[in-house]
């Protein structure tokens, strides 16, 4: 451990996991836990459960588990340091200086190594920008009406035309090749060598929302291909849960957030005074950027491009941003592009004329649905109204729907009773409004079907940590060493102790493990699978075939383990069988 173990405990007690992870996942009480969307996979299904009494999260869709201290790590990449600051300064308590171990000191040292190349890479691109050498960059930047403040302020800078500068540049600053390799700046090949990832582009730096750079975007100036370049991951960035632009626009203070498709568009909107704008890094809009921009705002508006593309790219951004909990709109930006082109043409003011006309997502769904529909033919004017009536349906409160209704009628010429009497007949053929998406159990989908000893293992490991009384009743029967998987032996060893001592803990156990493989693996452990049971007597039965199969195994493999002229050692095996036959397993 890196602190004592008493503090590390502190922090993590005063820092009620529901609360943390409510800041970044939508969480939906369900009986004794809270479910939500997983930040850590694409799903459209709560599978991620979240529980208040084990102070631990689970993912019954990827796995992904552990403690208050394990979410940080994963979701904001940080070392287990970083993460125990932030909680602590969450939560008010001083921390010690420390001292690291050798490997916590390697990950962080790493890391830090990392960060410290992205920012020497990003004053050197912008160095070039300034040289004769980057002048047909600038003039490119300057052409697109940037300012020499907005330049500096987003920090935009030049990889130069040759393809080895930035290697060299920060060879002499004493970066090892290994380490240049992870940062994804460099390179490594068999017949070229060490070479530049970028060269000859304007470079866009990519910074996270603490304001520190995490990767970069090139851009070309020519017709070449790609046109856009993006850093690879890294263990600094990760694409999915960053916007370009946010470090600048959470701080905004606007009532929304301005949902780009690219560098250019952000750039060129925070010139014009519209600071809260983002964009996604190269790929379609994420679950986990959703997340993150719930976590700063409560509508976001999208401006992606007017062309056929960027109007499927809004189609599949508006569920998952709903999902999220934001309320989205649409900028019509017609008869241009892009924010770029549109401010550029028609300037601040009606860009801020388009954004209080701005639609609701729904009313945009429907104009996309439009176009595929010759209205002036009757038959598929029909086509169309029965496909909006379907779309209303997804309304469960009438109030919402009826006001939708009245202006969609509004809008294509029909009266408002005609079509509510249609959304009418639609709810009676297809059953009503469509549900509200709840939290489902989704406890008994593995991503791998789990069977024999491991399980059954898991299940007593679950059970002890549910009801004293089921641990009493375990207690009697089962040892430590009779979990013949190291690692539930060693959970089980330390659920003993903390049973002496009066309180069972698990969120303290997994803080317990560094790895985060074997923290997942905890947390698994600690969510097996329970059998839906009605009575006590089911209870007492399922325990008690569990028992007896797991300790039947660990008698078994000590038999295996057994000098055939060891004497004693069969003499004592055989009591235990005998004993064994007695098992009977009372919960009163």
């Amino acid at each position: 451990m890196y602190y004592p173990e008493e503090l590390v405990e502190e922090v993590r007690m005063k820092n009620d996991i529901v609360d943390v992870i409510s800041s970044y996942v939508r969480l939906q009480k369900k009986g004794n836990n809270y479910f939500g969307l997983c930040p850590f996979h694409n799903e459209k299904s709560p599978s991620f459960s979240v529980s208040s009494d084990k102070q631990m999260y689970y993912c019954f869709g990827c796995g992904a588990g552990g403690n208050v201290f394990t979410f940080l790590m994963e979701y904001e990449n940080y070392t287990f340091p970083e993460a125990i600051k932030y909680l602590a300064d969450r939560c008010g308590t001083e921390l010690p200086e420390v001292e690291y171990s050798e490997e916590a000191r390697r990950q962080s040292d790493q890391k830090s190594q990392l960060l410290e190349i992205h920012k020497k890479a990003a004053r050197y691109f912008y160095y070039q920008l300034k040289r004769e050498g980057g002048r047909q960059a600038y003039e490119y930047l300057r052409g697109r009406e940037l300012s020499d403040d907005t330049i500096r302020g987003f920090g935009l800078g030049y990889s130069s035309i040759h393809s080895n500068d930035l290697y060299q540049y920060l060879k002499k600053e004493g970066y090892s090749d290994a380490l240049l390799k992870e940062s994804g700046l460099i390179t490594m090949e068999e017949r070229r060598g060490a070479h530049d990832k970028f060269w000859n582009r304007v470079m866009f730096p990519i910074m996270d929302v603490n304001h520190r750079v995490i990767g970069f975007g090139g851009r070309v100036m020519g017709d070449a291909k790609p046109k856009y370049l993006n850093s690879p991951e890294t263990k600094i960035f990760d694409k999915s849960r960053n916007l370009y632009g946010l470090n600048f626009a959470r701080r905004s203070r606007k009532p929304n957030m301005i949902i780009c498709e690219g560098y250019m568009d952000v750039i060129a909107l925070h010139q014009a005074g519209f600071t809260q704008a983002v964009a996604s890094l190269g790929t379609a809009l994420t679950a986990q950027q959703s997340i993150l921009l719930k976590r700063y705002t409560n509508e976001v508006l999208l401006t992606y491009d007017s062309d056929e593309a960027g109007t499927k790219a809004a189609m599949r951004a508006i569920p998952i941003l709903q999902e999220a909990g934001l309320f989205v709109r649409v900028i019509n930006m017609k008869p241009y592009k892009d924010p770029d082109e549109f401010i550029k043409a028609l300037g601040t003011e009606a860009f801020k004329e388009r954004i209080d006309q701005a639609q609701s997502s729904f009313l945009f769904e429907v104009e996309v649905l439009e176009r595929g529909y010759d209205l002036k033919d009757p038959a598929r004017k029909t086509a169309f109204f029965d496909e909006v009536a379907k779309k209303l349906l997804t309304f469960s409160d009438e109030l919402e729907r009826n006001n939708y209704i009245e202006a969609i009628a509004g809008k294509y010429g029909i009266s408002y009773e005609t079509l509510r009497k249609k959304v009418n007949q639609m709810g009676m053929t297809y059953g009503g409004a469509t549900p509200v998406r709840r939290p489902r159990d989704l406890s008994g989908q593995k991503k791998e079907k789990e069977e024999g000893m491991d399980t059954s293992q898991k299940l007593l490991l679950t059970w002890m940590i549910s009801d004293p009384k089921y641990f009493r009743a375990i207690q009697k029967w089962i040892e430590p060493k009779d979990f013949t998987i190291p690692l539930y032996e060693k959970v089980a060893r330390m659920l003993y102790e903390q049973q002496a001592e009066g309180r069972i803990n698990p969120a303290g156990i997994i803080a317990k493990f560094e790895d985060a493989g074997e923290q997942r693996q905890v947390a698994s452990v600690f969510n097996a699978t329970l059998k839906q049971i009605e009575t006590k007597e089911e209870t007492e039965k399922a325990l008690q075939e569990t028992i007896l199969k797991v300790r039947q195994n660990s008698l078994a493999k000590a038999a295996e383990m057994l000098d055939m002229t060891d004497m004693a050692g069969l003499q004592k095996l055989m009591q235990h069988r005998r004993e064994l036959e007695k098992l009977h397993i009372s919960l009163d």
